[in-house]
């Protein structure tokens, strides 16, 4: 099966042509929405085509042929563009649709592996894939030509995309409750802001960064550090703080315990930390602390001051991780 579906697709690439270009304007010029048709196992792709449509900017719904038959032909209007799937192109339901959508005026893109059936005789714009050998042992179950009929949806879906210039922020909008829509959010809408973003100069003693850590409300474990500008120029972590316990118990450090909390934080904050923008996507801010083996990231604005501190928890509570 796989083997007869790779062929089958690298032909339908190496032949996509005028028409595929002719059918992505048409719908691009859809002032309404795509209905999208097919029976059988064909319907069973057409319904996913369609909700990849509809879930990438352009307006789709799926129109079972034989509720159309009966009435639901009234959901179509002449501002639609119909998409209609069919391996053989003369599935009666089908080919029993075509004059009523003719008489409404919506023009038709079809997709079938013959290009001399009804359906592509009746259609503005035809996508032929040809005739595959299904796989299997009797070479008759829809394998080849709904993976083909698949494949085809989906690029039309991608070439639109690409066209009206969808934009990630919008993918989200469309995705609220996936994990894919979350990590489509903003940093800004998950970062901890206001009273929960610690943040002092870089003057400070240890001691006093760490009070401020413990009594942030949402205890986030990390600071930022700033000049007397209010610029980032520092991050320091509970995790810097253990590191530095560990030097001084070790004896690795000439500090007593004493003199090491009253040590000002620009001695021991990491400089330069990596920083991340609060219009930026969240799962760019996961991947950064992936790659990083980090727990927190500092929120800056265009002038490198902090606004906000993004913490792994955050992502947890949002369930983008875990």
């Amino acid at each position: 099966m796989l083997e007869a579906g790779s062929r089958c697709l690298a032909a339908l690439a190496r032949e996509l042509g005028q028409p595929f270009l002719q059918a992505v304007e048409t719908i691009l010029a859809c002032k309404r929405q795509l209905v999208v048709t097919g029976i059988g196992k064909a319907g069973h792709v057409a319904t996913k085509v369609s909700g990849t449509f509809a879930s990438t900017g352009t307006p789709s719904i799926y129109l079972h042929p034989a509720d159309a038959l009966h009435g639901d032909l009234g959901r179509l209007g002449p501002d639609d563009v119909v998409l209609a799937l069919s391996n053989s192109g003369a599935s009666s339901e089908i080919v029993r649709l075509l004059q009523p959508i003719r008489s409404i005026g919506a023009p038709i893109i079809a997709v079938t592996s013959a290009a001399d059936s009804p359906l592509a005789a009746e259609a503005d714009v035809c996508l032929g894939y040809g005739k595959h050998e299904e796989a299997g042992l009797f070479g008759l179950a829809p394998t080849t030509s709904t993976t083909a009929m698949l494949a085809l949806g989906d690029a039309l879906a991608m070439a639109v995309l690409s066209r009206r210039g969808f934009t990630p922020a919008q993918f989200a909008r469309y995705h609220p409750g996936g994990a894919l829509g979350r990590s489509l959010m903003r940093v800004g809408e998950v970062m901890r802001q206001g009273e929960k973003n610690p943040f002092t100069t870089e003057d400070k003693p240890l001691f006093e960064v760490l009070r401020l850590m413990t009594t942030t409300v949402g205890r986030p474990g990390a600071a930022s550090i700033t000049n007397d500008d209010g610029v980032l120029t520092g991050f320091y972590t509970d995790g810097d703080f253990r590191r530095h316990m560990d030097e001084l118990v070790s004896g690795k450090s000439q500090s007593s315990e004493i003199s090491f909390l009253k040590r000002p934080i620009r001695e021991l904050m990491t400089r330069n930390p990596k920083t991340i923008r609060p219009e930026q996507l969240v799962g760019e801010a996961v991947r950064l602390l992936s790659e990083r083996k980090i727990d927190q990231l500092p929120v800056v604005d265009e002038h490198m001051r902090p606004v906000g501190l993004l913490d792994v928890q955050d992502l947890l509570d949002v369930r983008v991780l875990g």
